[in-house]
C-alpha cells in the first residue's frame, strides 16, 4: 500500500475578509509527482506557501504522519519540506556554489561536499558555472540553482511553483526532464504549473483549482481527457498542436 506523504484536510487561507483558499484537502503518495493546475489567481501559490509555513491558515497539514501545523518554516524544512519559489529569490551578487551552500543551512558540516557533489552531478551546467554571479546566469540556469538549492536540504518533498514560467520552449523541455529525473530518485514532488498539458504528462495524480477550490481531481491521465479540463486549460494548447499537424 503506498503510503501518503502530505495531506491537508479543509486548508483554508484569507487576506482580510478575502478568502483565497477554501476547505482544500490534497494528499501526495510518497515517491510520486502530484500537480495542481489553475489560472492565474486560482490560490495555488498559496497552497504551497501555506503548507510551508509562510502564510497563516486554519485547518490540518500532515507531513510524514506528523501534524506540521505549528511548525515554523524553518522547522518544516528541517522535517524534509523544500519550495522552490515562483521568482527563485536567488542571492544575485553571490555566486553559484554560495547560492547552493545557503541552501544547506541545516546541513552537517561534513555532509555538505556529498550534498554539492550530488546537486552537480545533477545539474552539470551549474559545476560550470560554480564562480559565477547568479545574477548574471540565464533563466534556465537560475531555474536550475534555485532547484538546486533547494535540494541541498536533502528534501523528502520538493514543491515546485511555476518552474516554466518566463523559459524559452527548449529550457522548458529540459526543466521539465529535470524534475522527471528527480522524481524517479524518490523525491516527492508537488508541482504548481501553468503549462498544464506538460505537468499532467509529468505527473501521476492531479488537482485542479478554481477560485481557491479544487472542484475536479482525479490521476492525471484521466484528468487530460476531461472535457471539463480540456476545454479551459489543454484546449488551446490542443488546438495549436491540431495546427501544426495540418500544415
Amino acid at each position: 500500500m503506498t503510503q501518503t506523504i502530505l495531506s491537508t484536510r479543509d486548508l483554508s487561507v484569507s487576506y482580510g475578509r478575502a478568502e483565497a483558499l477554501h476547505r482544500v484537502s490534497i494528499d501526495l503518495a510518497r515517491g510520486s509527482i502530484v500537480t495542481v493546475i489553475g489560472a492565474n489567481g486560482a490560490g495555488k501559490s498559496t497552497l504551497l506557501n501555506a503548507i510551508m509555513g509562510l502564510l497563516q491558515s486554519s485547518g490540518d497539514i500532515h507531513f510524514d504522519g506528523a501534524d506540521i501545523g505549528e511548525l515554523s518554516v524553518e522547522q518544516r524544512v528541517a522535517a524534509g519540506i523544500t519550495l522552490v519559489p515562483e521568482r527563485r529569490e536567488l542571492f544575485t551578487t553571490l555566486s553559484v556554489d554560495d547560492n547552493l551552500r545557503l541552501g544547506a543551512f541545516w546541513t552537517r558540516r561534513d555532509e555538505l561536499s556529498a550534498r554539492l557533489d550530488t546537486v552537480y552531478a545533477n545539474f552539470p551546467r551549474l559545476k560550470e558555472r560554480w564562480r559565477q554571479h547568479a545574477g548574471t546566469l540565464s533563466g534556465g540556469e537560475r531555474q536550475m540553482l534555485a532547484m538546486g538549492r533547494a535540494l541541498m536540504a536533502s528534501p523528502t518533498l520538493l514543491m515546485l511553483d511555476e518552474p516554466s514560467l518566463g523559459l524559452a520552449p527548449r529550457i522548458v523541455s529540459e526543466t521539465f526532464q529535470i524534475i522527471s529525473n528527480l522524481g524517479a530518485t524518490g523525491v516527492s514532488i508537488l508541482l504548481i504549473e501553468q503549462n498544464a498539458r506538460a505537468a499532467l504528462d509529468l505527473a501521476s495524480y492531479g488537482y485542479v483549482m478554481e477560485l481557491g477550490r479544487v472542484p475536479i481531481s482525479g490521476p492525471a491521465q484521466v484528468l487530460a481527457r476531461d472535457e471539463r479540463v480540456v476545454e479551459s486549460f489543454l484546449g488551446m494548447a490542443m488546438r495549436s498542436d491540431d495546427d501544426i499537424g495540418n500544415r
